[in-house]
């Protein structure tokens, strides 16, 4: 697994940069862990991501944070996007009701609050922490798939120089 890289996502349109590299690149199994405090930009990430994914399809579809749902599911190209906030999570037993671990074999999965997965973490997510920062926010991001190696140098070449 490569050492975590850090990025500086000065503005939200840099977040969307990020996202929007990345939902080239996904697909089943891909999973997306978003961590990071409150308002630190995990529904922004994952809507980025989602809408990203539908205008390639042609469509476009409002993406709302399932804070209260718990999950809000996308149909893709021939699988589906689950999009999960785990913040008002009780139990893990309320996500093996809803089949995340069939998400986990068959979906790209977004999950903002992942510590609340448990022993339902699935292995060799790709983990970005997002983080508030004086100048933005920072997403440290940790992987093992080969095909984000081009997504990280892309966004470290577009980040400005001091």
């Amino acid at each position: 697994m490569p050492a975590p890289a850090t990025l500086f996502l000065e503005t939200p349109a840099a977040t969307e940069r990020l996202a929007h590299s990345l939902a080239q690149r996904v697909r089943p199994p891909d999973c997306i862990l978003l961590s990071g405090p409150i308002g630190a930009g995990k529904t922004h990430f994952a809507r980025a991501l989602i809408q990203s994914r539908l205008v390639a399809l042609g469509r476009s579809e409002d993406v709302p944070s399932p804070t209260f749902t718990l999950v809000q599911v996308y149909e893709d190209d021939g699988f589906d996007i689950w999009h999960a906030d785990l913040y008002r999570l009780t139990s893990a037993d309320e996500l093996v009701e809803l089949g995340i671990e069939e998400a986990f074999e068959s979906a790209v999965t977004l999950i903002e609050w992942p510590d609340r997965l448990g022993s339902l973490t699935p292995d060799s997510p790709c983990r970005i922490d997002l983080q508030h920062r004086e100048q933005g926010r920072a997403a440290e991001i940790n992987w093992d798939d080969p095909r984000l190696d081009a997504v990280i140098g892309e966004m470290r070449d577009a980040e400005p120089t001091a």
